[in-house]
């Protein structure tokens, strides 16, 4: 049974740093590309970071690149977005999700399993 769950979001203010982590179980987690992405009401999903599952290529939003670094450690099955700078176009529920594959998309219709979410808001 694959399971994903998100942890680290909160409410920061502009320019604060946070730190996401998806928690693996389930699956070879050094089998799986991993997506990370944000959804805000009204608004369709959007991807935001993903890793390869081997080689460990990475692949950034536009809206996100330099600012935010998407990593892995297979040993402990997890899976880390450090967003720095946040701004409140930041705010959104932060989605996981896997997909048995070498490499990785920003596309959500690539990924097969996926964790519940876990709320990120900026705000002043």
């Amino acid at each position: 049974q694959v399971q994903l769950v998100e942890s680290g979001g909160g409410l920061v203010q502009p320019g604060d740093s946070l730190t996401l982590t998806c928690t693996a179980s389930g699956f070879p987690l050094d089998y799986y590309a991993i997506g990370w992405f944000r959804q805000v009401p009204g608004k369709d999903r959007e991807g935001i970071a993903c890793i390869s599952s081997r080689d460990r290529i990475t692949h950034y939003k536009d809206s996100v690149k330099g600012r935010f670094t998407i990593s892995k450690y297979n040993v402990n099955f997890h899976i880390y977005l450090l967003m720095n700078s946040l701004n409140s176009d930041d705010s959104a529920v932060d989605y996981c999700a896997a997909v048995w594959a070498p490499t990785c998309l920003l596309e959500g219709g690539a990924y097969d399993d996926w964790g519940l979410g876990t709320q990120v808001t900026v705000s002043s």
